[in-house]
């Protein structure tokens, strides 16, 4: 005789009644299994959760979050787990409602321009689902291969396409929302643009999981261009090349992709899993890309080589090929990742600048390199002021961590000093959330929290996420008081 099926066992009741909701085989909550889970791309922290549930459908997230809500536990919800600020990490022991499951293109309308999608559904495989018909999906974040739409609409990700055609928000036609008391409420239901009253789609959009768990998104798909064209120039120095830049907007010329990567960065891409053979001393590279009617493209590369020549470019070519296109953009786009091949550890950071400006923020970056005494790379999005320095680094050294962080913050303060942003596409998550005194003032930071409340009152879901802790508000104002008593 077969013996007894051996029940179950559980922790707490919580986790037992959590279990209850999804099932035994979709909640983990032994610590080998929730290592996994203790941070997102950005690994400087991490946290255990307190278990993982992996809900199939609105109703079971709504009913997760129901009773975390009833129970006064902290939650949060995961897509893939590729921020890169660490909005996903479970900082107060949340549990974690992973999306992963999630993951339907529920339905496709074609005439109408628009897909459904469940959060967990992967952004590349949306274009690949409709390229047959010629349409596309314009959102293209670097990790798109891997990223989920429901945190794209999380973080309001980019891409490197996004100088012409908008990031995450401009895509988003309809969210179905799991409030943070279980509510579920449609914004926008079946996909109308521009309904009157508030933008509700557009506050949720980026505010990083802690108003709400998107559960459904109706989002735009766009017909592919008639043609394109991308444009490899190479540089000598960094100044040209960012000088290249502004020149090309100036024309009139607005590039559906203007990325730049300087020579560091290049080191990181010809070591990486997708060389093409970049010199090894130049200073400075940008790929751009254009496309539209075929008609005019002829023209706009030519202007683009007419500016590169005028700013001293060592080497300019036209890609003679889409499997040429595709090597180098695929070399772009792993160029986070291949940093790996000439760093034990590395740093995303992620500011916005004005274009004009380029020169001398790069500059400046280089000064916190000498100065941190570790290496920056640039690999950005340069056509809409977006950077990424990649501060590389050893962890494994005592201060490396450490110097690293300061770097990274170094950065984003000489972003905010020429009128930029601490994040363009990244989030704050924990890692900037103190930076963001950067460019905003305590009152300012009042008013979104106070906007936070409205949603999350209880402050049960991703606590301690996008804005600054109080006890350093009230750090700060007493610093302010006493050298203004001072003086």
């Amino acid at each position: 005789m077969f013996g007894k099926k051996k029940k179950q066992t559980y922790p707490d009741v919580h986790i037992k009644n959590l279990a209850e909701i999804v099932g035994p085989k979709e909640i983990l909550f032994a610590d080998e299994d929730l290592i996994s889970y203790d941070s997102d791309g950005f690994t400087v922290h991490k946290a255990l959760p307190k278990a993982v549930v992996f809900p199939g459908d609105t109703s079971e997230v709504a009913e997760i979050v129901r009773y975390c809500h009833r129970n006064n536990l902290p939650f949060l919800a995961r897509g893939a787990g590729t921020g890169l600020s660490g909005g996903a990490i479970p900082m107060n022991q949340e549990v974690i409602i992973s999306l992963s499951k999630m993951k339907k293109l529920i339905s496709v309308d074609f005439e109408n321009r628009q897909a459904v999608v469940q959060p967990g559904f992967v952004n590349l495989k949306l274009t690949n689902s409709i390229a047959h018909k010629g349409y596309y999906y314009a959102p293209d974040p670097s990790s798109q291969y891997v990223c989920t739409i429901g945190g794209n609409v999380a973080e309001n990700a980019g891409g490197a396409h996004c100088l012409k055609y908008g990031v995450t928000t401009n895509h988003i036609l309809g969210l179905e929302v799991v409030l943070p008391n279980g509510e579920v409420i449609e914004i926008s239901e079946g996909g109308v643009p521009d309904a009157p009253g508030y933008d509700l789609i557009g506050l949720l959009t980026g505010s990083e999981g802690t108003l709400g768990i998107v559960t459904k998104i109706t989002v735009r798909i766009l017909k592919n261009p008639e043609g394109k064209q991308t444009v490899l120039a190479y540089f000598n120095n960094v100044e040209d090349g960012s000088l290249a830049v502004s020149d090309i907007i100036s024309a009139g010329i607005v590039p559906a992709a203007l990325e730049m990567m300087d020579k560091t960065a290049i080191e990181g891409v010809e070591a990486g899993a997708f060389p093409v053979g970049h010199p090894k001393d130049i200073e400075a590279l940008l790929l751009i890309e254009v496309d539209g009617v075929v008609a005019g493209i002829d023209e706009q590369i030519e202007q683009i080589l007419t500016v590169c020549k005028a700013r001293n470019v060592r080497e300019v070519k036209v890609a003679q090929s889409e499997e040429e296109r595709g090597k180098w953009w695929a070399n772009r786009k792993t160029g986070f990742g291949a940093m790996g091949a000439i760093s034990p550890d590395y740093l995303v950071q992620d500011g916005v600048i004005p274009r004009s400006r380029l020169p001398e923020v790069l500059d400046r970056i280089a000064e916190i390199s000498a100065e941190s005494g570790l290496r920056i790379a640039n690999i950005f999005h340069a056509g809409d002021g977006n950077l990424h320095p990649l501060i590389l680094f050893d962890a494994r050294l005592d201060g490396e961590t450490e110097k690293a962080l300061e770097a990274g913050t170094a950065c984003l303060k000489a972003c905010a000093d020429v009128g930029g942003s601490i994040t363009g596409e990244h989030g704050v998550g924990i890692e900037k959330k103190e930076e963001m005194r950067f460019i905003f003032t305590d009152d300012e930071l009042d008013a979104q929290t106070r906007l936070r409340e409205v949603f999350n009152p209880e402050d049960l879901l991703n606590k301690g996420k996008l804005f600054p802790t109080p006890s350093r508000c009230m750090d700060v104002k007493k610093i302010v008081k006493d050298t203004v008593a001072v003086n």
